[in-house]
This record gives structure tokens, sequence and C-alpha cells, in this order.
């Protein structure tokens, strides 16, 4: 194995996590700025109201995007794997 084979691995196993976890950080970030904005208009400030929304959006995107998810996590466990042989030389 060379060094520039070991980037590259690193690389791609970074990319393939920052995609899967994509969708449920943004919708998590989308839901907590609506949540602040909504606090900070009526002058609520319940540390816990932050929370709840949060986690449900995060849930319900982790349900919606499980398959999308499972498909890449599954490409890349497939391409390294098939790969192997390649990385004993």
């Amino acid at each position: 194995m060379t060094p520039e084979f070991v980037v590259a691995f690193a690389q791609e196993a970074i990319k393939t996590t920052m995609i899967v976890a994509m969708p449920m950080l943004g919708l998590g970030l989308v839901v907590g700025l609506i949540v602040s904005i909504f606090q900070a208009v009526t002058q609520i400030q319940e540390m816990t109201l932050t929370f709840v929304p949060k986690i449900l959006v995060v849930l319900l995107a982790l349900l919606f995007f499980a398959h999308w998810m499972i498909e890449n996590l599954m490409r890349f466990a497939t391409t390294a794997i098939e790969q192997i042989p390649l990385y004993i030389r």
C-alpha cells in the first residue's frame, strides 16, 4: 500500500460519511434555525423546546433516507472489499 492509496481511501471514506450524514444534519439545522427564530420572536426561552423538534425531524429524515444511506454505505463497503487483493500488493 502506498501513501497515495491510503490518502485516496481515507478521502473516499470521509466523502461517503459526509454524504450519508448530510440530509439529517441539514434538516436538523433548518429546524433548529426555525425554532430559534420562533423563540426570539415570542421571547420563549425554554431549553427543551429546541431538542424535541430536532429529534423528531432527524428521526423522520433517518426513516425517509435510510434506503439511500444504506445503498451508499453498501457501495463503499463492496468496493473496499472487492479491492482487497489490490491492497495486499
